[in-house]
Protein backbone atom coordinates (compact mmCIF):
# COMPACT_ATOMS: atom_id res chain seq x y z
CA UNK A 1 0.00 0.00 0.00
CA UNK A 2 1.31 3.30 -0.74
CA UNK A 3 1.44 5.37 2.12
CA UNK A 4 1.45 9.34 1.29
CA UNK A 5 2.67 12.06 3.53
CA UNK A 6 0.70 14.84 2.79
CA UNK A 7 0.28 18.09 4.31
CA UNK A 8 -3.34 18.98 6.34
CA UNK A 9 -5.21 22.19 4.13
CA UNK A 10 -4.72 23.87 7.55
CA UNK A 11 -0.94 24.12 6.77
CA UNK A 12 -1.33 24.19 3.03
CA UNK A 13 -0.97 28.05 2.30
CA UNK A 14 2.25 29.37 3.35
CA UNK A 15 2.29 33.09 3.91
CA UNK A 16 4.69 35.94 2.59
CA UNK A 17 6.37 35.92 5.53
CA UNK A 18 7.37 32.20 6.06
CA UNK A 19 8.18 32.09 2.17
CA UNK A 20 11.10 34.78 2.91
CA UNK A 21 11.68 33.34 6.40
CA UNK A 22 12.55 30.22 4.63
CA UNK A 23 14.32 31.70 1.88
CA UNK A 24 16.42 33.30 4.09
CA UNK A 25 17.13 30.65 5.94
CA UNK A 26 18.56 28.23 3.06
CA UNK A 27 20.29 31.09 1.29
CA UNK A 28 22.18 31.01 4.38
CA UNK A 29 23.13 27.36 4.51
CA UNK A 30 23.94 27.76 0.56
CA UNK A 31 26.10 30.61 1.49
CA UNK A 32 27.47 28.41 4.24
CA UNK A 33 28.49 25.97 1.36
CA UNK A 34 29.62 28.43 -1.72
CA UNK A 35 32.00 30.78 0.57
CA UNK A 36 33.72 27.45 1.72
CA UNK A 37 34.62 26.86 -1.59
CA UNK A 38 36.11 29.83 -2.60
CA UNK A 39 37.36 31.23 1.15
CA UNK A 40 39.95 28.54 1.57
CA UNK A 41 42.03 28.75 -1.74
CA UNK A 42 43.50 31.94 -1.01
CA UNK A 43 44.16 30.77 2.33
CA UNK A 44 45.88 27.66 1.18
CA UNK A 45 49.87 28.52 1.11
CA UNK A 46 48.92 30.00 4.70
CA UNK A 47 47.91 26.39 6.10
CA UNK A 48 50.48 24.86 4.30
CA UNK A 49 53.19 26.79 5.96
CA UNK A 50 51.71 26.37 9.57
CA UNK A 51 51.25 22.82 9.21
CA UNK A 52 54.65 21.98 8.00
CA UNK A 53 53.11 20.01 4.75
CA UNK A 54 52.95 22.21 1.24
CA UNK A 55 52.98 18.87 -1.06
CA UNK A 56 49.54 17.11 0.01
CA UNK A 57 47.57 20.96 0.30
CA UNK A 58 45.50 19.79 -3.21
CA UNK A 59 43.99 17.24 -0.69
CA UNK A 60 42.17 19.89 1.34
CA UNK A 61 39.74 20.81 -1.84
CA UNK A 62 40.03 17.57 -3.10
CA UNK A 63 38.44 15.84 -0.05
CA UNK A 64 35.44 18.02 -0.19
CA UNK A 65 35.05 18.01 -3.72
CA UNK A 66 34.44 14.04 -3.18
CA UNK A 67 32.53 13.91 -0.73
CA UNK A 68 30.18 17.09 -1.61
CA UNK A 69 29.41 15.41 -4.99
CA UNK A 70 28.97 11.98 -3.85
CA UNK A 71 26.32 12.58 -1.21
CA UNK A 72 24.28 15.51 -3.10
CA UNK A 73 22.18 12.50 -5.12
CA UNK A 74 21.65 11.04 -1.70
CA UNK A 75 20.32 14.23 0.28
CA UNK A 76 17.73 14.28 -2.82
CA UNK A 77 16.31 10.72 -1.93
CA UNK A 78 16.94 11.03 1.85
CA UNK A 79 14.43 14.70 1.44
CA UNK A 80 12.09 12.13 -0.28
CA UNK A 81 11.65 9.52 1.95
CA UNK A 82 11.90 11.93 5.50
CA UNK A 83 10.98 15.30 4.67
CA UNK A 84 13.10 18.21 3.59
CA UNK A 85 13.12 19.93 7.06
CA UNK A 86 15.52 16.78 9.03
CA UNK A 87 17.40 16.32 6.15
CA UNK A 88 18.27 20.13 5.94
CA UNK A 89 18.98 20.65 9.68
CA UNK A 90 20.91 17.60 9.12
CA UNK A 91 23.54 19.42 6.82
CA UNK A 92 23.83 22.16 8.37
CA UNK A 93 24.87 20.13 11.37
CA UNK A 94 27.18 18.04 9.48
CA UNK A 95 28.68 20.36 7.92
CA UNK A 96 29.08 22.82 10.93
CA UNK A 97 30.49 19.78 12.85
CA UNK A 98 33.10 20.07 10.10
CA UNK A 99 34.31 23.13 10.31
CA UNK A 100 34.89 22.94 13.95
CA UNK A 101 36.91 20.63 13.68
CA UNK A 102 38.99 21.52 10.44
CA UNK A 103 39.70 24.88 12.91
CA UNK A 104 41.21 22.46 15.35
CA UNK A 105 42.88 20.09 13.47
CA UNK A 106 46.82 20.06 14.32
CA UNK A 107 47.58 18.88 11.14
CA UNK A 108 47.03 18.60 7.57
CA UNK A 109 46.01 15.37 7.07
CA UNK A 110 43.29 15.93 10.02
CA UNK A 111 42.44 18.45 7.97
CA UNK A 112 42.29 16.64 4.89
CA UNK A 113 39.93 14.16 7.06
CA UNK A 114 37.51 17.24 8.63
CA UNK A 115 37.27 18.37 5.10
CA UNK A 116 35.85 15.50 4.09
CA UNK A 117 33.04 15.58 6.91
CA UNK A 118 32.47 19.02 6.01
CA UNK A 119 31.77 17.67 2.38
CA UNK A 120 29.39 15.52 3.57
CA UNK A 121 27.29 18.02 5.38
CA UNK A 122 27.81 21.15 2.37
CA UNK A 123 27.33 19.06 -0.53
CA UNK A 124 23.29 18.56 -0.52
CA UNK A 125 23.22 22.30 0.81
CA UNK A 126 22.32 23.57 -2.86
CA UNK A 127 20.55 20.38 -3.77
CA UNK A 128 18.18 20.73 -0.52
CA UNK A 129 17.28 25.03 -0.91
CA UNK A 130 16.29 24.23 -4.41
CA UNK A 131 13.97 21.49 -3.27
CA UNK A 132 12.54 23.68 -0.32
CA UNK A 133 12.18 26.76 -3.10
CA UNK A 134 10.18 23.73 -5.20
CA UNK A 135 8.05 22.98 -2.40
CA UNK A 136 6.74 26.39 -1.38
CA UNK A 137 6.19 28.21 -4.97
CA UNK A 138 4.51 26.66 -8.14
CA UNK A 139 6.81 25.96 -10.90
CA UNK A 140 5.44 29.29 -12.89
CA UNK A 141 6.69 31.31 -10.67
CA UNK A 142 9.54 29.48 -9.01
CA UNK A 143 12.17 31.00 -11.94
CA UNK A 144 12.29 34.02 -10.57
CA UNK A 145 13.53 32.52 -6.82
CA UNK A 146 16.22 30.99 -8.57
CA UNK A 147 17.74 34.31 -8.99
CA UNK A 148 18.52 34.27 -5.47
CA UNK A 149 20.58 31.35 -5.55
CA UNK A 150 22.69 32.98 -8.48
CA UNK A 151 23.19 36.11 -6.37
CA UNK A 152 24.69 33.95 -3.38
CA UNK A 153 27.29 32.43 -5.36
CA UNK A 154 27.92 35.49 -7.02
CA UNK A 155 28.60 37.32 -3.35
CA UNK A 156 30.30 33.80 -2.48
CA UNK A 157 32.95 34.30 -5.52
CA UNK A 158 33.61 37.77 -4.54
CA UNK A 159 33.90 37.73 -0.96
CA UNK A 160 35.59 34.44 -0.58
CA UNK A 161 38.99 34.68 -2.17
CA UNK A 162 39.20 38.33 -0.41
CA UNK A 163 38.08 37.43 2.82
CA UNK A 164 40.11 34.22 3.05
CA UNK A 165 43.89 36.20 2.26
CA UNK A 166 42.44 39.08 4.61
CA UNK A 167 41.80 36.42 7.68
CA UNK A 168 45.00 34.52 7.08
CA UNK A 169 47.32 37.27 6.93
CA UNK A 170 45.59 39.18 9.83
CA UNK A 171 43.91 36.29 12.04
CA UNK A 172 44.31 33.38 11.81
CA UNK A 173 44.01 30.44 9.41
CA UNK A 174 41.50 28.37 11.64
CA UNK A 175 39.32 31.91 11.61
CA UNK A 176 38.20 30.92 8.29
CA UNK A 177 36.75 27.59 9.35
CA UNK A 178 35.20 29.27 12.69
CA UNK A 179 32.98 31.43 10.91
CA UNK A 180 30.84 28.89 9.46
CA UNK A 181 29.79 28.40 13.47
CA UNK A 182 27.90 31.49 13.87
CA UNK A 183 26.64 31.13 10.34
CA UNK A 184 25.21 27.79 10.65
CA UNK A 185 23.85 28.34 14.11
CA UNK A 186 22.11 31.20 12.21
CA UNK A 187 20.88 29.17 9.18
CA UNK A 188 19.24 26.41 11.63
CA UNK A 189 17.70 28.62 13.63
CA UNK A 190 16.09 30.54 10.72
CA UNK A 191 14.66 27.46 9.15
CA UNK A 192 14.12 25.40 11.98
CA UNK A 193 10.76 27.06 12.70
CA UNK A 194 9.82 28.06 9.23
CA UNK A 195 10.38 24.36 7.75
CA UNK A 196 7.92 22.82 9.97
CA UNK A 197 4.92 24.65 7.79
CA UNK A 198 6.76 23.65 4.34
CA UNK A 199 4.21 21.39 2.50
CA UNK A 200 5.26 17.75 2.67
CA UNK A 201 5.53 15.03 -0.05
CA UNK A 202 7.57 12.49 1.32
CA UNK A 203 6.79 8.70 0.79
CA UNK A 204 7.80 5.55 3.11
CA UNK A 205 10.54 3.88 1.83
CA UNK A 206 13.37 2.15 1.97
CA UNK A 207 16.30 3.50 0.77
CA UNK A 208 19.19 1.33 -1.29
CA UNK A 209 21.91 1.20 0.83
CA UNK A 210 24.10 -0.63 -1.76
CA UNK A 211 23.34 1.03 -4.60
CA UNK A 212 24.17 4.23 -2.93
CA UNK A 213 27.88 3.15 -2.13
CA UNK A 214 27.87 1.76 -5.34
CA UNK A 215 27.12 5.61 -6.79
CA UNK A 216 29.44 6.71 -3.81
CA UNK A 217 32.54 4.66 -4.78
CA UNK A 218 31.76 5.16 -8.85
CA UNK A 219 32.24 8.87 -8.10
CA UNK A 220 35.25 9.05 -6.02
CA UNK A 221 36.98 7.35 -8.04
CA UNK A 222 35.83 9.19 -11.12
CA UNK A 223 36.49 12.48 -9.65
CA UNK A 224 40.26 10.88 -8.11
CA UNK A 225 41.13 10.47 -11.79
CA UNK A 226 40.10 13.98 -12.96
CA UNK A 227 41.91 15.47 -10.36
CA UNK A 228 44.99 13.50 -10.83
CA UNK A 229 45.13 12.86 -14.84
CA UNK A 230 47.76 15.31 -16.17
CA UNK A 231 49.02 17.10 -13.19
CA UNK A 232 49.88 14.02 -10.59
CA UNK A 233 50.14 11.52 -13.15
CA UNK A 234 50.12 11.30 -16.91
CA UNK A 235 46.58 10.22 -18.16
CA UNK A 236 47.58 6.84 -19.48
CA UNK A 237 49.72 6.10 -16.37
CA UNK A 238 48.39 2.82 -14.52
CA UNK A 239 47.15 4.93 -11.68
CA UNK A 240 44.81 6.88 -13.77
CA UNK A 241 43.61 3.69 -16.14
CA UNK A 242 43.24 1.85 -12.75
CA UNK A 243 40.89 4.68 -11.68
CA UNK A 244 38.99 5.05 -14.59
CA UNK A 245 38.37 0.86 -15.09
CA UNK A 246 37.49 1.03 -11.42
CA UNK A 247 35.05 3.46 -12.19
CA UNK A 248 33.58 2.47 -14.95
CA UNK A 249 32.80 -1.18 -13.11
CA UNK A 250 31.56 0.47 -10.60
CA UNK A 251 29.27 2.66 -12.74
CA UNK A 252 28.17 -1.02 -14.34
CA UNK A 253 27.09 -2.10 -11.37
CA UNK A 254 25.28 0.78 -10.09
CA UNK A 255 23.48 0.31 -13.08
CA UNK A 256 22.44 -3.48 -13.07
CA UNK A 257 21.39 -2.17 -9.16
CA UNK A 258 18.63 0.05 -10.49
CA UNK A 259 17.31 -2.48 -12.60
CA UNK A 260 17.32 -4.90 -10.07
CA UNK A 261 16.73 -3.45 -6.76
CA UNK A 262 12.89 -3.15 -5.28
CA UNK A 263 13.24 0.65 -4.54
CA UNK A 264 16.01 2.02 -6.97
CA UNK A 265 18.52 4.81 -5.37
CA UNK A 266 17.27 7.33 -8.24
CA UNK A 267 13.82 5.77 -10.04
CA UNK A 268 14.24 4.63 -13.91
CA UNK A 269 11.20 6.87 -14.43
CA UNK A 270 13.38 9.94 -13.46
CA UNK A 271 16.32 8.45 -15.59
CA UNK A 272 14.09 7.96 -18.34
CA UNK A 273 12.67 11.12 -18.74
CA UNK A 274 13.45 13.15 -21.50
CA UNK A 275 13.05 16.44 -20.00
CA UNK A 276 15.02 15.72 -16.66
CA UNK A 277 17.84 13.97 -19.48
CA UNK A 278 18.07 17.08 -21.57
CA UNK A 279 17.84 19.73 -19.22
CA UNK A 280 20.63 18.33 -16.80
CA UNK A 281 23.23 17.62 -19.88
CA UNK A 282 22.33 21.09 -21.09
CA UNK A 283 22.89 22.44 -17.95
CA UNK A 284 25.85 20.35 -17.05
CA UNK A 285 27.69 21.68 -20.77
CA UNK A 286 27.16 24.87 -19.69
CA UNK A 287 27.85 25.28 -16.00
CA UNK A 288 31.40 23.04 -16.80
CA UNK A 289 32.28 25.44 -19.26
CA UNK A 290 31.45 28.08 -16.87
CA UNK A 291 33.81 26.96 -13.86
CA UNK A 292 36.59 25.93 -16.46
CA UNK A 293 36.54 29.12 -17.82
CA UNK A 294 36.65 30.52 -14.02
CA UNK A 295 39.82 28.19 -13.58
CA UNK A 296 41.70 29.25 -16.40
CA UNK A 297 41.07 32.81 -17.07
CA UNK A 298 43.17 33.95 -14.21
CA UNK A 299 46.33 32.08 -15.36
CA UNK A 300 45.13 33.46 -19.03
CA UNK A 301 45.08 37.18 -17.30
CA UNK A 302 48.81 36.79 -15.79
CA UNK A 303 50.80 34.97 -18.77
CA UNK A 304 49.20 36.59 -21.63
CA UNK A 305 47.80 40.04 -20.75
CA UNK A 306 50.77 40.54 -17.67
CA UNK A 307 48.13 41.08 -14.58
CA UNK A 308 49.12 40.86 -11.43
CA UNK A 309 47.40 38.12 -8.90
CA UNK A 310 45.03 40.31 -7.61
CA UNK A 311 44.03 42.25 -10.56
CA UNK A 312 43.47 38.82 -12.62
CA UNK A 313 40.99 37.54 -9.65
CA UNK A 314 39.61 40.86 -10.66
CA UNK A 315 39.34 40.32 -14.35
CA UNK A 316 36.46 37.54 -13.63
CA UNK A 317 34.51 39.95 -12.39
CA UNK A 318 32.59 40.62 -15.59
CA UNK A 319 32.15 36.69 -15.68
CA UNK A 320 30.33 36.46 -12.39
CA UNK A 321 28.19 39.73 -12.45
CA UNK A 322 26.77 38.90 -15.54
CA UNK A 323 25.65 35.53 -14.48
CA UNK A 324 23.44 37.25 -12.20
CA UNK A 325 21.82 39.22 -14.60
CA UNK A 326 21.19 36.57 -17.06
CA UNK A 327 19.72 34.48 -14.15
CA UNK A 328 17.25 37.62 -13.05
CA UNK A 329 16.32 37.83 -16.68
CA UNK A 330 15.50 34.41 -17.36
CA UNK A 331 13.83 34.00 -14.19
CA UNK A 332 11.61 36.64 -14.52
CA UNK A 333 10.79 35.91 -17.81
CA UNK A 334 9.76 32.01 -17.39
CA UNK A 335 6.37 33.39 -15.36
CA UNK A 336 5.20 35.63 -18.16
CA UNK A 337 6.14 33.48 -21.59
CA UNK A 338 4.82 30.42 -22.71
CA UNK A 339 7.48 29.43 -24.83
CA UNK A 340 10.09 30.07 -22.02
CA UNK A 341 12.86 28.18 -23.80
CA UNK A 342 13.84 30.60 -26.16
CA UNK A 343 15.05 33.18 -23.77
CA UNK A 344 18.24 30.44 -23.03
CA UNK A 345 18.15 29.52 -26.91
CA UNK A 346 18.83 33.73 -27.30
CA UNK A 347 21.07 33.70 -24.66
CA UNK A 348 22.82 30.55 -25.49
CA UNK A 349 23.78 32.34 -29.00
CA UNK A 350 25.14 34.73 -27.05
CA UNK A 351 27.59 32.93 -25.74
CA UNK A 352 28.91 31.36 -28.68
CA UNK A 353 29.18 34.45 -30.23
CA UNK A 354 31.67 35.77 -27.59
CA UNK A 355 33.47 32.60 -27.42
CA UNK A 356 33.63 33.05 -31.19
CA UNK A 357 35.38 36.28 -30.99
CA UNK A 358 37.92 35.28 -28.34
CA UNK A 359 38.88 32.68 -30.50
CA UNK A 360 39.77 34.97 -33.26
CA UNK A 361 40.79 38.03 -31.28
CA UNK A 362 41.29 37.45 -27.81
CA UNK A 363 44.91 37.95 -27.82
CA UNK A 364 44.34 41.51 -29.47
CA UNK A 365 41.51 42.74 -27.31
CA UNK A 366 42.04 45.41 -24.43
CA UNK A 367 41.61 44.02 -21.42
CA UNK A 368 38.01 46.36 -21.22
CA UNK A 369 37.06 45.05 -24.29
CA UNK A 370 38.36 41.41 -23.40
CA UNK A 371 35.55 41.76 -20.32
CA UNK A 372 32.56 43.41 -22.10
CA UNK A 373 33.28 39.98 -23.98
CA UNK A 374 33.56 37.80 -20.78
CA UNK A 375 29.97 40.04 -20.05
CA UNK A 376 28.44 39.32 -22.42
CA UNK A 377 29.30 35.44 -22.42
CA UNK A 378 28.03 35.36 -18.35
CA UNK A 379 24.45 36.75 -19.07
CA UNK A 380 24.06 34.48 -21.89
CA UNK A 381 24.79 31.37 -19.69
CA UNK A 382 23.18 32.72 -17.03
CA UNK A 383 20.01 32.61 -18.59
CA UNK A 384 20.51 28.42 -18.95
CA UNK A 385 19.88 28.23 -15.19
CA UNK A 386 16.54 28.60 -14.21
CA UNK A 387 14.76 27.07 -17.23
CA UNK A 388 17.11 24.26 -16.62
CA UNK A 389 16.00 24.24 -13.04
CA UNK A 390 12.58 24.58 -13.21
CA UNK A 391 11.98 22.33 -16.12
CA UNK A 392 13.30 19.40 -14.54
CA UNK A 393 11.53 19.68 -11.31
CA UNK A 394 8.20 20.80 -13.60
CA UNK A 395 8.82 17.75 -15.38
CA UNK A 396 8.31 15.34 -12.08
CA UNK A 397 5.54 14.16 -9.72
CA UNK A 398 6.00 16.44 -6.31
CA UNK A 399 7.31 13.38 -4.42
CA UNK A 400 10.27 13.12 -6.41
CA UNK A 401 11.37 16.62 -6.25
CA UNK A 402 14.13 16.21 -3.91
CA UNK A 403 15.44 13.09 -5.70
CA UNK A 404 15.65 14.59 -9.42
CA UNK A 405 17.24 18.09 -7.76
CA UNK A 406 19.99 16.29 -6.13
CA UNK A 407 20.04 13.75 -8.87
CA UNK A 408 20.39 16.60 -11.36
CA UNK A 409 22.68 18.96 -9.52
CA UNK A 410 24.73 15.73 -8.69
CA UNK A 411 25.46 15.15 -12.66
CA UNK A 412 25.96 18.89 -13.36
CA UNK A 413 29.18 18.76 -10.92
CA UNK A 414 30.66 15.78 -12.54
CA UNK A 415 29.70 17.10 -15.66
CA UNK A 416 31.70 20.61 -14.31
CA UNK A 417 34.81 17.89 -13.41
CA UNK A 418 35.20 16.40 -16.58
CA UNK A 419 35.36 19.91 -18.87
CA UNK A 420 37.53 21.42 -15.85
CA UNK A 421 39.73 17.99 -16.75
CA UNK A 422 39.86 18.76 -20.65
CA UNK A 423 40.91 22.71 -20.10
CA UNK A 424 43.65 20.79 -18.38
CA UNK A 425 44.56 18.97 -20.40
CA UNK A 426 44.93 21.28 -23.39
CA UNK A 427 46.77 23.47 -21.39
CA UNK A 428 49.09 21.46 -19.37
CA UNK A 429 49.33 18.75 -22.35
CA UNK A 430 50.22 21.73 -24.79
CA UNK A 431 53.36 22.46 -22.09
CA UNK A 432 54.30 19.20 -22.14
CA UNK A 433 53.48 19.13 -18.19
CA UNK A 434 50.90 16.59 -17.86
CA UNK A 435 51.69 14.50 -14.74
CA UNK A 436 54.47 16.75 -13.81
CA UNK A 437 52.40 18.22 -10.72
CA UNK A 438 51.83 21.60 -12.23
CA UNK A 439 48.64 23.36 -12.16
CA UNK A 440 47.14 26.50 -13.29
CA UNK A 441 47.76 27.71 -9.65
CA UNK A 442 51.59 26.57 -10.42
CA UNK A 443 51.68 27.85 -14.05
CA UNK A 444 51.12 31.39 -13.17
CA UNK A 445 55.00 31.71 -11.47
CA UNK A 446 56.35 29.46 -14.19
CA UNK A 447 57.28 32.35 -17.02
CA UNK A 448 55.25 30.65 -19.62
CA UNK A 449 55.98 31.78 -22.48
CA UNK A 450 53.34 34.47 -23.34
CA UNK A 451 52.97 33.16 -27.76
CA UNK A 452 52.75 29.29 -25.90
CA UNK A 453 49.63 30.65 -24.09
CA UNK A 454 48.49 32.25 -26.64
CA UNK A 455 48.10 29.42 -28.90
CA UNK A 456 46.67 27.52 -26.20
CA UNK A 457 43.97 28.86 -25.01
CA UNK A 458 42.73 29.33 -28.28
CA UNK A 459 42.33 25.72 -28.01
CA UNK A 460 40.72 26.17 -24.49
CA UNK A 461 38.32 29.03 -26.14
CA UNK A 462 37.09 26.43 -28.72
CA UNK A 463 36.55 23.78 -26.20
CA UNK A 464 34.27 27.13 -24.48
CA UNK A 465 32.82 27.09 -28.22
CA UNK A 466 32.41 23.60 -28.13
CA UNK A 467 30.55 22.65 -24.12
CA UNK A 468 28.54 26.06 -25.07
CA UNK A 469 26.86 24.45 -28.26
CA UNK A 470 26.26 21.17 -26.87
CA UNK A 471 24.20 22.94 -24.04
CA UNK A 472 22.41 24.84 -26.68
CA UNK A 473 21.88 21.53 -28.75
CA UNK A 474 20.51 19.70 -25.36
CA UNK A 475 18.17 22.53 -24.28
CA UNK A 476 16.92 22.67 -27.99
CA UNK A 477 15.85 18.79 -27.45
CA UNK A 478 14.38 19.15 -24.24
CA UNK A 479 10.88 19.47 -24.67
CA UNK A 480 8.76 22.76 -23.26
CA UNK A 481 5.94 20.97 -20.91
CA UNK A 482 3.23 24.20 -19.58
CA UNK A 483 4.59 25.00 -15.81
CA UNK A 484 2.25 24.20 -13.40
CA UNK A 485 0.87 27.69 -12.26
CA UNK A 486 -0.94 27.07 -8.92
CA UNK A 487 -0.27 24.99 -5.85
CA UNK A 488 -3.68 23.67 -6.52
CA UNK A 489 -1.98 22.46 -9.99
CA UNK A 490 1.07 20.43 -8.00
CA UNK A 491 -1.60 18.79 -5.32
CA UNK A 492 -3.69 17.43 -8.26
CA UNK A 493 -0.75 15.71 -9.73
CA UNK A 494 1.12 14.35 -6.99
CA UNK A 495 -2.53 12.87 -6.20
CA UNK A 496 -2.42 11.42 -9.38
CA UNK A 497 -5.43 13.21 -10.90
Amino acid sequence: MDKRVETPPAQAALSHADIRSILIGTMLAMFLAALDQTIVATAMPTIGRELGDVAHLPWVVTAYLLAATAVTPLYGKFADIHGRRVTMLGGIVIFVIGSVACALAPSLWLLVAARFVQGLGGGGLMAMAQTIVGDMVPPKERGKYQVYFASVFFTSSLLGPVLGGMIAEALHWSVIFWINLPLGLGAYWMTDKALQRLPRHERPHKLDVLGALLMTGATMTLLLALSWGGTHYPWGSPPIIGLVAGSALLWLCFAWRLRTAAEPLIPLTVLANPVVRNATVAAGFGMGTFIGLTIYLPLYFETVMGLSAANSGLGLIPLTCGTVFGATSSGRAMGKLTHYKRVPVAGLSLALVGTAVLIAYGDQLPLWAFGLVLALISVGFGMLLPVATVSIQNAVPMHQLGTVTGTANFFRQIGGALIVAVFGAIVLGGLGASGSGLSAETLKAGGVDRATMVGLFRYVFAASFAGFALALLFLLRMKELPLRGSALAAAKEVAGE
